[in-house]
Order: structure tokens, then sequence, then C-alpha cells
């Protein structure tokens, strides 16, 4: 069995791909507020949530029923393809996993609708770690609430 692997989702959302990725590069602290299997995060390390690989941020959070802890790091954010690249370490993550990144990309579509689309890139710390389709399930259900949220604003 692999220890490395790719899991990928795309997800439609009726909000306009530019405030989509606003809130997932600009306002990554209103989350907690909308999301709800997020229960808390804050700003672990840095002065600015969203610096490139200046600040840490330290989540709480529901995966598979369980609250989960880590923390996370901006790795990379693309402006002009709507990417952004998250790393997340310690905590919970580093008991099952030796990397996890989260690449989102949100995708305006040529019918002029928006898609997000949610890869998760990991490796397993050993062979008897599921792949975490629980995230995936995770990050499906915030995209869902984070456009409910936009709608609304």
């Amino acid at each position: 069995m692999a220890l490395i692997g790719k899991l990928s989702i795309e997800i439609p959302v009726h909000s306009p791909a530019s405030k989509f990725f606003d809130l997932a590069t600009k306002k990554l602290h209103h989350v907690q507020n909308v999301c709800e299997r997020v229960h808390a995060t804050k700003l672990h390390e840095g002065d600015d949530w969203h610096s490139v690989g200046g600040s840490v941020k330290h989540w709480t959070y529901v995966i598979d029923g369980k609250v989960t802890t880590c923390k996370e790091t901006i790795e990379s954010i693309d402006e002009q393809n709507k990417t952004v690249v998250y790393k997340f370490f310690d905590g919970d993550i580093d008991q099952h996993y030796k990397t996890l990144k989260l690449i989102l990309q949100v995708i305006e579509n040529n019918n002029g609708g928006t898609s997000t689309k949610w890869t998760v890139e990991y490796e397993k710390v050993n062979d008897d770690v599921e792949a975490p389709y629980g995230y995936m399930e995770h990050f499906d259900k915030c995209a869902k609430d984070l456009d409910a949220h936009l709608l609304e604003a």
C-alpha cells in the first residue's frame, strides 16, 4: 500500500469566484464563525492571518465525528489562478501523516458558474493509517457553509 497519495474533490458553489477566493486568502479568521465543524481558530505565531509562511494558526475542528486539532500555515497564494496552498501539521495531524497539504483552487467556469477544487496531498506515517477521506468530507461541508455565508452577505 502506498504511503503517499492525493485526493481531490470539485464542489460547485453559487457565490462569485472572487468572493470565495477572498474569504480563503484574506478573511480566513471568519471560517470559525461560518463553518459548523470548525470550533475555534486562533493566530498562534505572527501578526497577519494571511501572510505566506509568516503566520501559524491553531485550528480545532471535527473530522469523522472527533474533535481534532492542528496548526496551519499558508505556503503560497496565486491570485491569477485563484489557488492557495495550506500546510497542516502538529496536533492530531502528526499522529497520522508526515505531510498534509490542502490546495484550494477557485474556478470560474465557462458557463458563468464557480466551482472549488479541494486537493489534499499527504504522506501517511505507516500503512495502517487510512487516506484522509474524512478531510475531504470536511472540506465539502465547509465549502457549502462558506458558499451559503457569502450568498447571505
